[in-house]
């Protein structure tokens, strides 16, 4: 499975306006594995930018004039994506405008979701932490990924940032591997670990009356926001009934 993680930077919050694209950046997952092939380029939007805008990435219009236009760069574009499943937060937003950008050169281009699926990932973060936070700051918060050197907005490095919270947020921890070489000569799958017959038994602490207390304000809190879904206290209901 190909998968894209894909972010971009704008003039403006608007491409019916005539907000055009500056920054694409693009990361590369392989079966839910990151690999080392991403797409990064900045890009001439023939327009400036709002100030607004700059201040969210701080891409300046000088920095962008030698850049090349979005019609240079098109066709490189379009064969990085194609065939895979696009990872984007908030994607109306940036298909919106590579769509906008594709129509600008022409009808020949088509879409992109002619040549790539489209996971939202703000979607995703709604169904699971419904009535919270769910923007990528908030998400990095919630799952624990670093995100210390977003200053400012850049579409690769909310790309990277992304596409830890997109695992964390699917799957947890992706590998079996409890350091940070590669385990692919590993067979883990065939590794039975014996214990002890003679062992002594776990110690167990139990709850103090605290404890208690506060655990049960938590799942009524998750029951309030998920509108009546918390499986833990249904259980904790139906084994008490």
């Amino acid at each position: 499975m190909r998968q894209i993680v894909l972010d971009t930077e704008t003039t403006g919050l608007e491409y019916r306006q005539g907000h055009r694209i500056i920054e694409i950046g693009c990361v590369e997952l392989i079966d839910r594995r990151r690999t080392n092939r991403h797409f990064h380029q900045y890009i001439n939007p023939e327009r400036e930018i709002d100030d607004g805008a700059f201040g969210v990435h701080g891409i300046s219009n000088e920095f962008l004039a030698d850049k090349p236009a979005f019609r240079d760069i098109a066709g490189d574009f379009m064969d990085f994506i194609r065939g895979c499943e696009l990872i984007i937060h908030n994607a109306p937003f940036d298909i919106g405008f590579l769509n906008n950008e594709l129509e600008l050169l022409g009808p020949e281009w088509g879409a992109i979701e002619d040549v790539a699926g489209v996971i939202d990932t703000l979607l995703l973060a709604r169904e699971r932490h419904p009535g919270q936070k769910n923007s990528l700051d908030a998400l990095c918060q919630r799952y624990h990924v670093d995100n210390s050197q977003r200053e400012q907005h850049g579409a690769l490095l909310d790309a990277q940032i992304l596409l830890d919270v997109y695992l964390n947020m699917t799957g947890g921890q992706v590998t079996l591997s409890l350091d940070d070489g590669d385990d692919t000569s590993h067979d883990y799958s065939t590794k039975i670990r014996q214990l002890d017959p003679d062992r002594p038994p776990l110690r167990v602490i139990h709850p103090g009356t605290e404890e208690l207390a506060a655990h049960e304000r938590r799942l009524k809190n998750i029951q309030e926001i998920s509108g009546g879904k918390c499986i833990w206290l249904t259980d904790s209901i139906d084994s008490q009934e």
